[in-house]
């Protein structure tokens, strides 16, 4: 018997899901049917699920979700789960790389595989991407479904929390690996769960001095934890620039930094790392604002500072990238699994999404075992 497109009876009931019915505010867990693949999709059963940022905007209904999300929706991009349906077009490849029972994450870009950029191997570039949880039903839920392509297969063991970081580490990873770090000095603006992932990246990169700045105290001290040799408040009299200037002197440094990560989207963070840069310094800037953003482009110019723009994870150099570091490294495995602060079950949901809201701590994961 076939048993790679089998789906056991208790497989067909109704899965619980955070299902947002139209455009507004709020969610609700509800029975929702368990999603058919299609021939070119697998069927995931979900164990964990990171809220993002991204999950907050969609529940709170921002101008962002109003002109970005697809209702009706059940949210969600971050996962760990195991498939239990693999369809046709799938089994039919002549490397059968996913099959039932596989332990999984994925990449939760869908594209379009016909544009300039999807048809020369940039898949991360692609015009017409769609977003799992956003444009089509994600991984607040017991089951999802997502292209045999997207699908990123754990070989080794890995932990159901750990697992379900890898899209965000994956931003995390792209960030910190967009410029050369051996013996550089990074500073990193926005210790929130991809930058205190961005740190311990860093710091297994091989960067010299590494400095995270924030405005909670308590993840300040999580970004030292992660390896940075400096967490910054960035509060005080001065702002973040003299924060930073303030930071250099203390590692003694003579020099600006070589390598910046904007993780934050504030609108004081992008200025403070560019006051701070060393001539010939790179920014890389995964935060996205709220708003227009004033910055000193006369010294970006005078500067000769690079600054490039970070969305998602490339397809899949990145995934492979996390994947090799993390079985490569037992200090960089720790690091990551620390940054999960609480999990909760899918019934305290409300509890989850409110410790996610209040931008403390690390990531909160919500686990779909637990009834």
């Amino acid at each position: 018997m076939d048993t790679s497109h089998a789906r056991r009876s208790d497989e067909v009931t109704p899965m619980r899901a955070l299902y947002k019915p139209d455009a507004g505010p709020g969610l609700t867990m509800t029975d929702r049917p368990v999603p058919e693949p299609a021939e070119d999709e697998v069927l995931i059963r979900v164990l964990r699920t990171g809220i993002c940022g991204t999950d907050l905007h969609i529940q709170r209904w921002d101008d962002w979700a109003a002109s970005a999300v697809t209702t009706p929706l059940v949210p969600g991009h971050e996962f760990f789960g195991e498939v239990v349906e693999v369809g046709a077009a799938v089994r039919d490849v002549a490397v059968r790389d996913v099959a039932v029972g596989d332990r999984v994450s994925g990449e939760g870009h869908i594209v379009c595989g016909t544009c300039r950029n999807c048809r020369a191997g940039r898949r991360q570039m692609c015009i017409r991407t769609k977003g799992l949880g956003v444009q089509r039903d994600g991984a607040l839920a017991e089951y999802l479904t997502l292209p045999g392509t997207n699908v990123w297969v754990h070989h080794g063991p890995v932990e159901p929390e750990v697992g379900a970081l890898f899209d965000p580490l994956g931003n995390a990873v792209h960030t910190a690996l967009a410029f050369p770090l051996v013996g550089e000095d990074v500073v990193v603006a926005g210790c929130g769960p991809i930058g205190l992932m961005a740190i311990a990246v860093a710091r297994h990169a091989g960067a010299r001095f590494v400095v995270g700045t924030d405005v909670s105290p308590n993840r300040l001290r999580m970004a030292e934890a992660m390896g940075a040799d400096l967490g910054v408040d960035v509060r005080g009299d001065g702002g973040g620039a003299a924060a930073i200037r303030a930071a250099q002197e203390r590692l003694g440094m003579r020099e600006g930094f070589d390598v910046g990560f904007e993780m934050s989207g504030a609108p004081t963070a992008l200025p403070a790392v560019v006051e701070n840069m060393n001539h010939g310094g790179r920014i890389a800037m995964l935060g996205l604002p709220s708003g227009p953003i004033a910055v000193d482009w006369g010294k970006v110019v005078t500067h000769m500072l690079t600054v490039k723009g970070i969305y998602g994870r490339e397809m899949f150099e990145t995934w492979q990238a996390m994947s090799s570091m993390l079985q490569t490294s037992a200090v960089l495995r720790d690091r990551i699994g620390s940054i999960v602060s609480a999990r909760y079950a899918a019934r305290d949901w409300e509890e989850a999404f409110a410790a996610a809201a209040s931008a403390d701590g690390g990531k909160v994961v919500i686990d779909w075992t637990e009834h």
